[in-house]
């Protein structure tokens, strides 16, 4: 099939794009390796809720209903995105997962495991950062009898019931997982490698959010300052217990490193209870304990590995040298060049708003440089 724009991925990104062109009258097509809309929020875990405020959030041209919460809930996201593709006469290719990319005599040659083969001017990559969970290797971990799965098949508590588990990785996503593990009264500890830099997620009943964004505009760093006495405020010195914190400010944290901060969602008030414990690095699996980092060892029954994803585009993608960085995410949104026609959206971390809060002015800055070079 011969395309104009051909855009693989109908997460939110995809859909991001898909919604600019219809509205600006762009013939497109789109790719789905699964058979769902937005595939990935479906199959999160249950209690998660996006830590971004709604009123940054949305995708083009189409608000959250009214009747939607400050903070959306996992279902009522995916609810959203349907409607959206219901909405802009979104129907992607279903169960087209892509092979190949390659350019060919100028044009984007783009192969499918169901035989389909496309053509197209532009292609939009919108597969995502969290496309392929990170198993790291630990010595001893092929004879550990207990369970260990990714946090990507993580729902809920239930199946840990009467079971000691520990969450290896405290990012946003092992907080929270510790923390409704803690909630179902559940013997949980978390394993922290790297000096961490957590923020709440309200403070004084407003979004943290939206006063660090208006912080970020103060001169001389200011708003880094004041930030720092939000959260001695609200967490006091958490160093005691057992966490490694950094004095980062959380904007350099993501604007240098490219690393979100842990948005607390009430972690630390369980770790100051004594209800989740935190242990050092995990050195290496036992058949019924792991030794950490000080060689505490300790008896586990289940591990959740909340150690992160790979964006995995050189899957697919050929000749990838001049559009990514060394961490194989895309070195810029619009490639140049042997590669011009080549886009990406929905990798940026480098924002207080969240990835979804830059799919908007991506998706934008997609459809101008389109039109620009169709002129």
């Amino acid at each position: 099939m011969n395309v104009q724009n051909l855009i693989i991925g109908a997460g939110p990104a995809g859909l991001a794009v898909a919604g600019r062109f219809r509205k600006a009258g762009l013939d497109f097509e789109i790719l789905e390796q699964t058979n769902k809309i937005a595939s990935k929020w479906h199959t999160h875990y249950d209690r998660l809720l996006l830590h971004t405020v709604k009123s940054l959030s949305s995708l083009p041209h189409l608000d959250f209903p009214p009747d939607y919460p400050q903070y959306i809930p996992r279902q009522q996201l995916v609810t959203y995105y349907e409607n959206y593709a219901k909405h802009f006469d979104i129907n992607p290719h279903f169960n087209c997962e892509v092979t190949a990319v390659l350019k060919k005599n100028g044009l984007w040659q783009i192969e499918c495991t169901n035989q389909k083969t496309f053509e197209a001017q532009n292609v939009i990559i919108a597969t995502g950062l969290n496309r392929i969970p990170n198993i790291p290797n630990w010595k001893g971990k092929d004879i550990f009898e207990g369970e260990i799965l990714h946090a990507a098949s993580y729902k809920n508590p239930l199946k840990f019931k009467g079971k000691k588990v520990l969450v290896i990785g405290m990012g946003n996503t092992g907080a929270e997982i510790a923390l409704d593990l803690a909630e179902a009264k559940i013997d949980v500890g978390i394993s922290v490698r790297s000096e961490i830099v957590v923020v709440p997620r309200d403070f004084l009943g407003r979004p943290i959010q939206l006063t660090a964004k208006k912080l970020a505009k103060l001169p001389f760093r200011l708003g880094d300052v004041i930030g720092a006495l939000v959260r001695r405020i609200t967490f006091g010195n958490i160093g005691k217990y057992g966490l490694p914190v950094s004095k980062m400010h959380p904007r350099i944290l993501i604007q240098e490193q490219g690393r979100t901060p842990i948005i607390d969602l009430g972690t630390i008030a369980k770790i100051k209870k004594g209800e989740i414990s935190v242990f050092k690095d995990v050195l290496e699996f036992h058949e019924n304990t792991i030794r950490f980092a000080d060689n505490k060892i300790e008896d586990i029954d289940s591990v959740i590995l909340a150690t992160g994803y790979y964006p995995a585009i050189t899957k697919f993608l050929e000749n990838t040298d001049s559009v990514l960085n060394y961490a194989g995410e895309p070195a810029n949104k619009v490639a140049k060049g042997e590669q011009k026609g080549l886009y990406f959206i929905g990798y940026d971390k480098f924002t207080l708003g969240g990835i979804l809060g830059t799919l908007k002015n991506d998706s934008a800055l997609i459809l101008k440089s389109i039109k620009n070079d169709s002129v």
